[in-house]
């Protein structure tokens, strides 16, 4: 009687250990009936946009204004490199405007000497087309003359010589003035270039107050700066890093596995804790979703279309926003642990209650239509 009811005692606890077994296994890979809408992941962390600042020139370093960690503000300066060559460059380049501003002022006055040219051979030409008219009217009264033979050849000779000449002056006026109009024209023409090494000088001027500016290396967000590794009398070139910096502006990236994501949509919430704050739970949204999972974004892309195929669960990046007004939240750093949870029943559940809350009070015809 004993031995019977120890097999079925035996019976029963195996049965037990059994039954137990697989519910727990159920449990551990959440099926039914342990089945749970709330997707977690722990391969999530805080992230930043960490700005590596250095200089745009080479220069020793003078004055190094700011400690490791320190918080700074958009316009603080952060490390100075010795200006002296640099504001040399400047009178230099300041000199050569100077220089190329006077030339063209001098244009100035050779255009209006050389105008005043112009209009004097201008004036020679309407001269010398007066001698002519004349001379040509002495001449046809000398040939009248000749011919009824009251003035000698000498005398004609000579007037028709006059008249020769005033012939000869005119052409020559002319080409004075032509002269003088080409003369003209290249001073114009010079002017262009003029003013073109002018503009050429004031962008050398610019470029020589760029580069002194540079000089003041200034944090270009607000943040907070991490190692400096900047120090007084050290020479730097352009690219030399010499601290970094983390804005205030932080967010989380939480790897989903692609099983994880049905149900999933922006603006959901999100609740996540922190491995360096404890148990403490914060909340924040999903922003968006990465536009491929991580494998497609990897140097060293895989290959399925050789060899035996293993179907192996991918992970999409999923960016969450944190919610502004939690305290501890400002103790959130780039690169910290997260744990991170969606539940993805939430959303149903709200549109559940928001019928039962707008059907409240209504009759049944009335319950039916606020659903519709």
């Amino acid at each position: 009687m004993i031995s019977r009811f120890s097999r079925h005692l035996a019976t029963i606890l195996a049965c037990t250990i059994g039954v137990l077994g697989v519910l727990g296994v159920l449990y551990a890979w959440r099926l039914p009936p342990f089945e749970t809408t709330i997707r977690t992941t722990e391969d999530a962390y805080v992230r930043g946009q960490v700005t590596f600042i250095a200089p745009q020139l080479a220069g020793v370093v003078a004055e190094v204004a700011v400690q490791d960690y320190q918080r700074v503000k958009a316009g603080d300066l952060l490390v100075r490199i010795d200006e002296d060559s640099y504001r040399e460059k400047v009178a230099q380049a300041q000199a050569a405007l100077d220089a190329a501003e006077a030339s063209l002022a001098n244009s100035d006055q050779d255009r209006k000497s050389a105008e005043a040219s112009v209009k004097a051979a201008e004036a020679g030409v309407v001269s010398a087309k007066a001698s002519l008219k004349l001379a040509n009217a002495n001449l046809d009264r000398s040939n009248a003359l000749k011919k009824r033979g009251v003035l000698s050849n000498q005398n004609a000779d000579e007037t028709q010589l006059s008249y020769e000449q005033a012939q000869a002056a005119v052409q020559q006026a002319a080409a004075n003035a032509e002269t003088a109009r080409q003369s003209l024209a290249s001073v114009i023409t010079g002017r262009t270039s003029l003013e073109a090494n002018v503009r050429q000088a004031e962008a050398t001027v610019n470029l020589a107050q760029i580069s002194l500016d540079y000089t003041r290396i200034v944090a270009p967000v607000d943040g907070r700066l991490g190692e400096v590794s900047a120090h007084v009398g050290q020479y730097v070139t352009a690219g030399t890093k010499l601290t970094s910096l983390v804005p205030d502006t932080i967010w989380i990236v939480a790897n989903f596995k692609e099983t994880q994501l049905a149900g999933m949509n922006i603006g959901q919430k999100v609740t996540f804790t922190v491995d360096a704050l404890g148990k403490v739970e914060l909340t924040g949204k999903i922003a968006s979703f990465s536009p491929a999972t991580g494998s497609e974004f990897s140097v060293l892309g895989s290959s399925n279309a050789t060899g035996n195929f293993i179907k192996i669960s991918q992970r999409l990046p999923v960016r969450i926003n944190i919610d502004p007004d939690q305290a501890l939240a400002a103790r959130l750093v780039p690169g910290m642990s997260v744990v991170a949870s969606v539940d993805t029943g939430r959303t149903e559940r709200e549109a559940t209650e928001a019928h039962s809350d707008v059907g409240f009070g209504l009759g049944a015809h009335d319950q039916l239509a606020a659903l519709k």
